[in-house]
């Protein structure tokens, strides 16, 4: 049987005959009783074809975006100017806007290398930290224990210092599966308690560190891979004597009963082997997952970090890695995942190796025949400012900082351990609440933001305060000009244009003093409400 992943591209009819509706790269699934194997099909997207030996390569990741987009026939744009680059970098790598301080000491670096020290730099500070500790508790789903919130902040801290401290990848995840002990005292021991038993553990656990939908072979074998159900159910009986309270340990009772034979399973790796049901197998899990052997583990955390860069992963879902959902670049996350290994699993290398590509650095806006590429990145994509990032974001450009619950004024939203802390600005950009994967939930609010921001007090409320930066520089007798430029400066990471200037001076000229005060709110308001602003370019 033939079946095309999307009927919209590829018609599958008679005995395997396929008619590819619209260009680009496409997949036609083979089954044959239990197996099941995916076809590539690629109609270019231009009949013309293209020659990109002469695109300059940073390292292998422009090898491989480039030859693929050479085989698709799509040219690339140019490089991203500088004050594009900073903001963007400065976002993906701190969840900060930069400061105009840094922007004016990256325009004056005249060097070949500033891009390159401009990402040492941040991948040594505390923002970096600060930010991808928070990415980190979104992917593992780091949220309080009803009526208790010290095991999460254990926790919280145990990831911060393994990201100040380069502890390798695979380490954070062997200790995380293994460790014992009090959980208020012991952050790595909360892990366990992130899962209510221990079905919800082997789900958690194969979606967070191999990137797989095991839920799916729950009930039967999985449709769409090779799991079956003894390898679900197999897998949750390593968890099944785990006693989960505050002091985390291993029980002398527990069994997880598999439907599909009604008696105990057998504690098993997935896909591999059978364990000795008499002993605690966290240890063997733990050693097979993080082996340099395993096709899964390296694969999903590159395949997230890539996905933080560019927008969206070399497989989508992120958590839904199988055959039959391939890679775009199938070659080229098979490279990162061994270089990620041989780096010692190290985040900070993996994250300067996709920055320092020319396939990061590239500008988001499109050519005339690169426009509807949204998956072979021949320019950068634009992506909505998660909630956190957007919230911190405003109340850096508009001075005007949250109140999070009963944490100090001034705390910024992407340090805040829990993520159920009061927050109408974050409830209303749509945060996640990691009662469920945080990697499917939408990352601006969607709908609801958008109203808010356009007729709500989310913005207004920040740019009227008499204690705001406008107000502030206002009293201060800024000019016009001056006020506008630094807003410019604070929300875009850039000067105004030529073409800008000229039609703020225009639309200056018919303001009369008595409405300067309103003109500047409005102006504000506009730039903080443009898609330059609320987006990662």
């Amino acid at each position: 049987v033939f079946t095309s992943t999307d009927t919209s591209a590829v018609e599958v009819t008679g005995r395997g005959k396929a008619a590819i509706r619209r260009r680009g790269q496409h997949v036609v699934i083979a089954r044959f009783l239990d197996r099941v194997v995916p076809i590539r099909l690629t109609l270019p997207f231009s009949d013309t074809a293209i020659n990109l030996a002469k695109e300059p390569r940073a390292n292998f990741i422009d090898d491989e975006v480039l030859k693929t987009l050479e085989v698709l026939r799509i040219p690339v744009s140019p490089q991203a100017d500088d004050p594009a680059f900073l903001r963007r970098i400065r976002l993906d790598l701190t969840g900060r806007l930069p400061t105009p301080e840094e922007v004016a000491l990256f325009l004056k670096d005249s060097s070949h290398e500033k891009r390159t020290k401009c990402i040492d730099t941040l991948l040594a500070s505390d923002d970096f930290v600060d930010y991808w500790t928070f990415k980190l508790a979104n992917l593992v789903r780091n949220r309080p224990q009803p009526a208790e919130v010290e095991g999460m902040r254990a926790f919280h801290g145990w990831l911060r210092d393994g990201l100040k401290n380069s502890t390798p990848f695979d380490k954070l995840a062997r200790d995380a599966l293994t460790t014992l002990g009090d959980s208020h005292t012991d952050g790595a021991a909360y892990f366990s308690r992130l899962s209510n038993d221990a079905r919800t553990q082997a789900e958690h656990v194969s979606e967070v560190f191999l990137g797989v939908r095991l839920q799916c072979a729950n009930c039967h074998n999985h449709p769409l891979d090779r799991w079956s159900q003894d390898d679900y159910h197999g897998l949750a009986a390593i968890f099944a004597k785990l006693e989960r309270g505050r002091v985390v340990k291993v029980g002398t009772r527990g069994a997880i009963t598999n439907p599909r034979t009604g008696d105990p399973a057998v504690p098993r790796i997935p896909g591999t082997k059978y364990l000795d049901a008499s002993s605690d197998s966290r240890e063997e899990l733990a050693a097979w997952l993080t082996s340099a052997e395993n096709p899964f583990f390296a694969r999903a955390i590159v395949n997230r970090l890539w996905k933080a860069m560019f927008g969206t992963g070399l497989v989508e879902p992120v958590d839904d890695l199988r055959e039959t959902n391939p890679a775009t670049h199938p070659d080229l996350l098979g490279r990162l995942a061994a270089d990620f290994v041989k780096k010692g699993y190290s985040i900070r290398h993996t994250l300067r190796l996709i920055a320092s590509s020319h396939a990061y650095g590239r500008s988001a806006d499109s050519l005339p025949a690169n426009k509807d590429d949204e998956r072979f990145y021949s320019h950068a994509n634009r992506r909505p400012l998660e909630a956190a990032v957007l919230a911190d974001a405003l109340a850096d450009v508009t001075g005007i900082a949250d109140k999070f619950g009963e944490e100090p004024v001034g705390t910024r939203a992407i340090s805040l351990i829990n993520p159920l802390t009061p927050s109408r600005t974050l409830d209303v950009l749509g945060r996640c609440s990691r009662q469920a994967s945080c990697e499917s939930s939408s990352m601006n609010g969607g709908v609801p933001a958008m109203l808010h921001r356009l007729n709500g007090d989310l913005i207004n409320r920040k740019i009227e305060s008499k204690e705001g930066r406008l107000h502030r520089m206002i009293a201060a007798r800024k000019s016009t000009e001056e006020i506008l430029a630094e807003f410019y400066i604070l929300a875009l990471g850039r000067s105004l244009t030529d073409a800008e200037l000229q039609y703020w001076k225009k639309q200056t000229e018919k303001v009369k003093n008595e409405d300067r005060t309103a003109f500047l709110e409005d102006a504000v308001w506009g730039i903080l409400n443009s898609r330059e602003f609320w987006s990662n370019h």
